[in-house]
């Protein structure tokens, strides 16, 4: 028998969890118990990333710039690329290792304090329509106020400023704000948002994906016909930069990897943490604050709420069964929007844990006709 739900305690309106039924209530407890036992199963193996994560992200970095550099003295996109990961040792065969020009140009076009500044105000519009979206969601300022510096916490390598050629951290951003400026009937903006967002690093397309089939499920037919637009386009585009590619490379490359991976779940937790502010704390503490914003974001009653778990399930799963020591900055795309989900783990704990502990019995009398 369901219970009836109590009043929230900073949601405006009662979360998703709210009136469970005692055992399907316990079910999901043991889920998130096995969940948050999977993330800790990294600790202490070989592909933790800490502290490699921090020498695989600044060796991305580090290849990046050097691309940019080389466009400033005039070398091509591609020829660039192509050099430099010769250079590196690394692999050149695979589309995966070629980013698509557009971040590479546009910071070659520009100096490094510009594309600082660019970078800042892409995090500060993100946070302040982040903060308008929210209008109305809680019940008091002071937990909006907690759910916008949460997102803050997962900017942390924005707001930093030292990862200004990291294509998967600007594409992150974009997603976020995306996701935020979208609202039923109004999804252009969004939709020009998730482009720009793939056409600065190819993975985001996943969250194309993602949003169109959202789009589809929810009946909203036109904005499903503009997302299945924006995936053409891009396709296009991708079609384009492979033949590029092609010819950068010539016909005697190196092998790639490719996808294989399969670090695993907990990899793939260790991988947000690294990716935000998350990392300042204790390695366990960490990893069991990131499953808890992962699942928080299933107790929101929106669809905003089910966009993003949909984005961050979709790319944990990329994580975990693609994802290698030298990928964490894959999680970037998501970093922005995972901490925000650890709003709304009070509500969801407290509800999951009142209709589990719910002993209430259902008695039957019967009476004489």
């Amino acid at each position: 028998m369901a219970r009836a739900a109590a009043r929230p305690l900073w949601l405006a309106i009662p979360s998703r969890y709210a009136g469970r039924p005692r055992r399907n209530a316990r079910w999901l407890l043991g889920l998130l118990a096995l969940l948050l036992l999977a993330s800790l199963a990294v600790q202490g193996s070989d592909t933790a990333p800490p502290p490699m994560a921090e020498s695989s992200i600044q060796g991305t970095e580090i290849l990046l710039q050097g691309v940019v550099e080389d466009i400033r003295h005039g070398a091509d996109y591609y020829t660039a690329t192509a050099q430099t990961l010769r250079a590196m040792g690394a692999p050149v065969n695979s589309l995966l290792v070629f980013r698509l020009p557009t971040l590479g140009v546009l910071q070659a076009a520009i100096s490094p304090i510009a594309a600082a500044l660019l970078l800042y105000g892409l995090a500060l519009a993100t946070l302040l329509v982040w903060w308008r979206r929210l209008q109305g969601v809680f019940s008091s300022s002071r937990a909006r106020v907690v759910a916008v510096l949460l997102a803050a916490i997962g900017m942390m390598s924005a707001i930093l400023g030292h990862l200004l050629a990291m294509h998967d951290l600007w594409a992150g951003l974009l997603i976020a704000l995306s996701l935020a400026s979208r609202l039923p009937g109004r999804w252009i903006t969004a939709a020009a948002l998730g482009l720009s967002a793939a056409l600065i690093r190819e993975t985001a397309v996943l969250y194309l994906l993602v949003m169109m089939i959202l789009a589809l499920l929810e009946g909203q037919r036109r904005e499903a016909i503009g997302w299945l637009a924006v995936l053409s386009l891009f396709a296009t585009v991708l079609a384009f930069h492979a033949q590029a590619v092609a010819q950068a490379v010539g016909p005697a490359a190196e092998a790639s990897t490719g996808w294989d991976g399969a670090a695993g779940f907990g990899f793939a937790v260790q991988s947000v943490v690294a990716t935000t502010a998350l990392s300042l704390a204790p390695a366990v503490i960490a990893a069991l604050a990131a499953v808890l914003a992962i699942a928080g974001w299933s107790a929101w009653r929106d669809p905003l709420a089910t966009r993003a778990l949909a984005v961050i399930v979709v790319q944990l799963l990329v994580m975990t069964f693609f994802g290698t020591p030298d990928r964490v900055h894959w999680s970037f795309l998501i970093a922005p929007i995972v901490p925000i989900g650890l709003v709304f783990v009070p509500d969801a704990l407290r509800d999951l844990a009142r209709s589990a502990l719910d002993r209430r019995r259902i008695t039957v009398t019967r009476t004489a006709a």
